[in-house]
């Protein structure tokens, strides 16, 4: 039998001379490859940051939802689980770290934030997206939200069940991560929290549940947008949320010691102290209501007023807007975890504590 011949094919018009020596239906196959690498250059590129988490994790029984070892599937691994992604951008991969989010620190998002605004910097780079653990995801959202400078997606994203478990969410949730960093619309959003088809502002986005799938949410502020049909949806065109700052740690190289306490009933200045003593710059108070303290922290606090030492005072309900105090700062619309990084940030590049005032908006 004659060998497949390519109809329209003149070797005459063949640049490359090896190109020639091929039959004609070898021609035919290396013009699909050809248009294949055409169109996956024609994607958008976005690059997917891992750092391990429940959507890295693996458990020996599909049934473990809880008791897994987290952090332990490579960037490599969960990019060839999900091909679909494949289709809608030219996705690379890059591993920060691989560990549970409780052992995400200031280095790991120093280390990830510079990263980010590099990649972001690139002509070819529409957006990225970060793997992450849900424990401390809305911190470390949080915190890219403060320190990336651009217009493009930053995307987080991570899992409530390990991808061993029966209908593990993280494949589907990564999908919908890439599509979203790889969108238009996604873009002068600031970054974004995508989980359980749910699309919300990192400003503020916090966890509201131990292990439930639909964790993620902003109480009073609601989500920018939904999945459909594998689509992003957004309800809002976008905006920038009030007083949202935006911090250069590109010469930053280490943050400064804040420290969260507890607020309780009977609680003295002993703990403060012994934070200051450690070593903390600043410190952030989870307070009862309304950021609310007894009367000895109070007194404490008026002390340390006087000597420009900054205490936040956040509210334990996780929710609602904590006023201006007479004695320490009031957090504003932030949570105890992101008032901390906030602080951080501010003290790290020098702000005074009328500054910081200002920055929590009260």
């Amino acid at each position: 039998m004659p060998p497949a011949t390519c109809a329209g094919v003149d070797d005459d018009n063949i640049q490359d001379p090896t190109m020639k020596l091929l039959p004609a239906s070898c021609l035919f196959v290396a013009s699909l490859l050809s248009a294949s690498v055409v169109h996956a250059q024609t994607l958008p590129g976005v690059t997917i940051y891992a750092t391990g988490g429940t959507i890295a994790g693996s458990s020996a029984s599909n049934t473990d939802t809880t008791n897994y070892k987290a952090g332990s599937i490579g960037i490599e691994t969960l990019i060839a689980a999900v091909p679909e992604m494949k289709k809608v951008a030219n996705v690379s991969g890059e591993q920060i770290a691989n560990v549970p989010s409780n052992d995400v620190d200031s280095a790991i998002l120093l280390k990830l934030a510079k990263a980010i605004n590099t990649k972001l910097a690139e002509p070819g780079a529409q957006g990225v997206v970060v793997t992450h653990g849900t424990d401390t995801l809305a911190e470390s959202a949080f915190f890219l939200d403060l320190t990336v400078n651009s217009p493009k997606p930053v995307v987080i994203v991570g899992a409530m069940r390990p991808a061993t478990a029966i209908s593990a969410d993280g494949p589907m949730n990564l999908l919908n991560a890439v599509t979203l960093a790889a969108s238009k619309d996604a873009m002068n959003r600031g970054t974004l929290v995508a989980l359980n088809d749910r699309i919300g502002s990192a400003f503020y986005t916090i966890k509201t549940n131990s292990t439930t799938l639909d964790t993620f949410q902003a109480a009073e502020q609601g989500f920018l947008g939904a999945f459909i049909g594998g689509q992003p949806k957004f309800w809002y065109s976008p905006a920038v949320p009030t007083g949202k700052l935006t911090f250069d740690v590109s010469n930053v190289t280490t943050l400064p010691k804040v420290v969260i306490l507890y607020g309780y009933q009977d609680q003295d200045a002993a703990l403060i102290d012994a934070a200051i003593k450690d070593g903390a710059k600043g410190i952030v108070i989870d307070g009862s209501g309304n950021g609310s303290v007894n009367a000895a922290v109070k007194a404490r606090l008026i002390e340390l007023d006087k000597q420009g030492f900054p205490v936040i005072r956040a509210t334990r309900t996780n929710s609602g807007y904590v006023t201006t105090k007479t004695e320490g700062i009031g957090s504003g619309v932030y949570s105890a975890s992101k008032s901390r990084w906030l602080l951080s940030l501010a003290l790290a590049t020098g702000a005074t504590r009328e500054q910081i005032k200002s920055y929590f908006g009260t």
